[in-house]
């Protein structure tokens, strides 16, 4: 990787204030000139692993004290950085992409809003934003919704939550819980177009698009590592009216019209009210 010279980058003094510096996914290349210039420059980089974050700084030729922080600092090392930032400047970095997007920092940054010390973002690459772009969803509205819940319970509440948002929904996921993932997206949204972006900016970069079934018999003949960008398709509305009929008729004959609503509302996103009212009808006939 070419990276940029101590000659390449205007160095110049920076405020005091905490920066809020975004780092690559995976490929080094995609390191911003402003962030090479505020990593070199800044008196401490707060980072969650300082061996991660001085591979990156030996890449770029800085030799600037990191100091961890992550979700498990102390409030006294917070407290520390704010006052350190209120005099001199001081960078956050995560392992990789935008701080605060599903990593640690956002304590750090109200505290420091509230101590009224300056808070710069410099923008830069992120894992959700790179997968919503390599997906071919639709990218008008979209929801993050970080890392689904390890357990099995806890995950279908949540997609049960999500079900009805008519947006595409991001979400992290590691290779060793992907397929868990799919199955629960299976249950709840069988008809649901799903993508799985991985290797992001690096050699093997992939973005794998079918049903949570599809996606299920690749990764599982498959499997993969490393960390995943998982993204669903927002709820087909006209093809689910379409089909909701004949969803409810094979509800209607196994349980009540109100189980069946039930049943039909989470699989398709439509409302419970209106799809109870519709069994109720198709009962009488």
């Amino acid at each position: 990787m070419n990276t940029p010279s101590s000659e390449s980058v205007p160095v110049k003094a920076l405020d005091p204030g905490l920066y809020i510096v975004a780092t690559p996914i995976g490929n080094l290349g995609d390191i911003t000139m402003r962030a090479v210039d505020v990593l070199r420059n800044v008196s401490v980089i707060a980072c969650e692993d300082t061996r991660v974050t001085g591979k990156l700084l030996k890449a770029i030729e800085a030799k600037t004290r990191m100091q961890r922080y992550d979700d498990h600092a102390s409030e006294d090392v917070r407290r520390r950085l704010v006052e350190l930032a209120a005099r001199e400047p001081v960078a956050l970095v995560s392992d990789a992409g935008t701080p605060l997007v599903s990593d640690p920092g956002y304590r750090l940054v109200r505290e420091a809003r509230a101590a009224g010390v300056a808070v710069t973002s410099l923008p830069g690459p992120c894992a959700a934003v790179a997968g919503l772009t390599l997906s071919g969803l639709p990218n008008d509205r979209f929801l993050f919704a970080g890392f689904l819940p390890a357990k099995d319970k806890a995950r279908g509440d949540v997609l049960e939550q999500l079900g009805g948002i008519d947006a595409t929904l991001v979400f992290y996921e590691t290779g060793p819980r992907l397929v868990r993932s799919l199955n629960a997206m299976a249950e709840a949204w069988p008809r649901r177009e799903i993508a799985v972006a991985r290797e992001i900016t690096k050699l093997h970069e992939e973005c794998r698009t079918g049903t949570p079934a599809d996606l299920i018999r690749h990764y599982t003949a498959h499997p993969p590592k490393g960390e995943i960008v998982l993204l669903v398709g927002p709820p087909a509305e006209d093809a689910a009216v379409h089909d909701s009929d004949a969803m409810l008729r094979d509800a209607l004959s196994e349980m009540s019209a109100s189980k069946a609503a039930g049943k039909v509302a989470k699989l398709t996103g439509l409302d419970r009210q209106e799809l109870y009212a519709r069994a109720v009808e198709m009962k009488s006939q």
